[in-house]
């Protein structure tokens, strides 16, 4: 499936080398202003061949919308789009094209079609992330409308750890706090933390100069969701979640609030009481569950972590299988992040924000009868 959504629906098309990516985003509401400087600064934050910390290959990422918006406001037609790709060197790939890489959906893509593209991972390639982020950041500003925001950031790159507690459990944050997470994407890696960025970046740089690579983890917190998005049994907004993220390349792991480690917790102190407010609503006093139980929101923040595995394509010898069942000692060349979870922060955002959206209008139609 190349569809992403149910009331606001995302289709992609395009490979790693192709001529274009693009997407059609099918179900956007009429009427709102779009800010393309906001579209084009989520695709810088995940652009390469910005540093020395990433791949090298620097696509100009220009988004051509080519339906759905019209002086500037949405029509509530399909928005469809396309990014060309222009910095190509598909002879990198040449010699791959009848071996499998260790870690790479080339063994699968063939056992499945018996045919594919061996150009840079193909459909495969986290090159297709490209189409999401245009998608997302176009649903991140109609979400900010709404009073949401959202902000992924790196919380641990190989065995360095960022000190998270605060977005993680905190109902409310300071404005001090909330400036320190804005500034994530002006530090070296997008990590609210300057020190452990420092250290983040010199971890991949290590990794880089050995011809290895590092894995890391995205946490995600949104800020401002009402109460009620989720679509009980199936449909959770933690399966949705759970789906939207594992669907992003090289993922292995998702968890809510705090996760794995209520497994070895007690419900004494782990359980999220709820109090009333001055104002008269109710709101909780702790956030274990992260923003959700039942798989629907209860207003508080949803907090959320991805796991991301190291990148495959590394310098170094490895032996390779053919298609003919011979092996190959074989080093991997071309252009190749050394640590993938670097440029996936603006990639949790978009997924989130799509996934968010597509709720909120399902939540709205629901209060409206519509689905009755």
């Amino acid at each position: 499936m190349n569809t992403f959504g149910r009331l606001l629906r995302l289709t992609t098309f395009g490979e790693s080398h192709g001529t274009a990516l693009g997407g059609v985003l099918d179900g956007f509401p009429a009427g709102f202003a779009i800010d393309e400087s906001a579209i084009e600064l989520a695709l810088r934050h995940r652009q390469g061949g910005q540093s020395t910390l990433t791949t090298s290959r620097r696509e100009p990422d220009r988004v051509r919308f080519l339906s759905g918006i019209y002086e500037g406001r949405t029509l509530g037609t399909p928005i469809a789009f396309i990014i060309e790709n222009t910095d190509t060197r598909s002879q990198d790939y040449s010699a791959l094209s009848e071996l499998y890489r260790p870690g790479h959906a080339d063994f699968t893509y063939q056992a499945k079609y018996g045919h594919r593209d061996a150009r840079g991972g193909g459909r495969a390639s986290a090159r297709e992330t490209v189409v999401r982020v245009v998608a997302g950041a176009l649903c991140a500003q109609w979400l900010r409308a709404e009073g949401i925001h959202i902000a992924a950031y790196l919380s641990q790159v190989g065995t360095v750890l960022y000190e998270e507690g605060l977005y993680r459990s905190s109902i409310h944050l300071t404005h001090e706090d909330e400036a320190l997470l804005h500034l994530r994407y002006e530090q070296v890696v997008p990590c609210p933390d300057k020190a452990t960025a420092d250290r983040m970046a010199q971890a991949v740089a290590e990794a880089r100069d050995r011809h290895d690579s590092l894995g890391g983890i995205i946490s995600c917190r949104v800020d401002g969701l009402p109460t009620g998005l989720g679509e009980p049994l199936y449909d959770k907004l933690s399966s949705r979640l759970a789906s939207a993220m594992m669907s992003i390349n090289a993922t292995r792991g998702f968890e809510i609030g705090d996760g794995f480690t209520l497994a070895s917790g007690q419900g004494s102190t782990c359980n999220d009481p709820f109090r009333p407010t001055p104002s008269g609503e109710i709101e909780q006093t702790t956030n274990h569950c992260g923003g959700l139980l039942g798989g629907i929101s209860t207003g508080a923040p949803l907090f959320f972590r991805t796991a991301f595995k190291p990148t495959s394509s590394i310098g170094l010898p490895q032996m390779l299988c053919g298609e003919d069942h011979s092996l190959h000692e074989y080093t991997i060349t071309g252009r190749h992040d050394p640590c993938v979870a670097l440029r996936a922060v603006p990639i949790v955002e978009a997924m989130t924000a799509l996934t968010l959206m597509d709720f909120y209008l399902l939540h709205r139609a629901h209060q409206s009868g519509a689905w009755r």
